[in-house]
């Protein structure tokens, strides 16, 4: 007679175990589930939130990009007398200040756009450093006309760091 309640008692057992394993699988699912649609939804927002923000960034650094192409640099920033180094001296000035203005940016980009508008910055002042070691640089005058002969020559430094800004603008989009 024990042996037989026993039996019993186990096959009243078998389904209320089976029916707790299901309970436990789909409670354990459904809470992965909320969680990874809680996630989600959070990551949704803070996208939604931080787009603004990132677009700013990308826009001044397009500005300061443009700021600095030598072309407009030499445009907007005139020496204040006719020493060529300190003309140069003046925009390579300017240059690191524009810099400075934008530093915080770089959260808001990638790695690999901040390395390329930094290798832009230092492309541009080596430009100017270079035209003012040339033998025909005399002057700030002259050292203006041999970066802008320069630039009709050959794309500004800055330039291939605007393409790679308008390509990560079309990825968010």
């Amino acid at each position: 007679m024990d042996s037989e309640r026993v039996i019993d008692m186990f096959l009243f057992a078998v389904p209320s175990l089976i029916t707790g394993l299901i309970a436990y699988y789909f409670f354990k699912e459904h809470t992965k589930n909320e969680d990874g649609r809680r996630r989600f939804l959070l990551k949704k927002e803070l996208q939604t939130n931080a787009l603004p923000t990132r677009l700013q960034a990308y826009e001044r650094l397009t500005l300061f990009l443009e700021r600095i192409s030598p072309s407009r640099l030499l445009i907007r920033v005139s020496p204040n007398n006719l020493n060529k180094e300190d003309y140069e001296a003046l925009l390579i000035q300017t240059i690191e200040q524009e810099l400075e203005h934008n530093l915080t940016q770089q959260i808001y980009v990638s790695e690999k756009c901040w390395n390329i508008i930094s290798a832009a910055k230092n492309a541009t002042i080596q430009l100017i450093r270079k035209a003012s070691l040339l033998e025909k640089t005399t002057t700030a005058d002259k050292l203006r006309e041999v970066i802008l002969t320069e630039m009709m020559e050959r794309r500004a430094p800055s330039d291939a760091a605007l393409s790679l800004i308008k390509e990560e603008i079309a990825e968010i989009f």
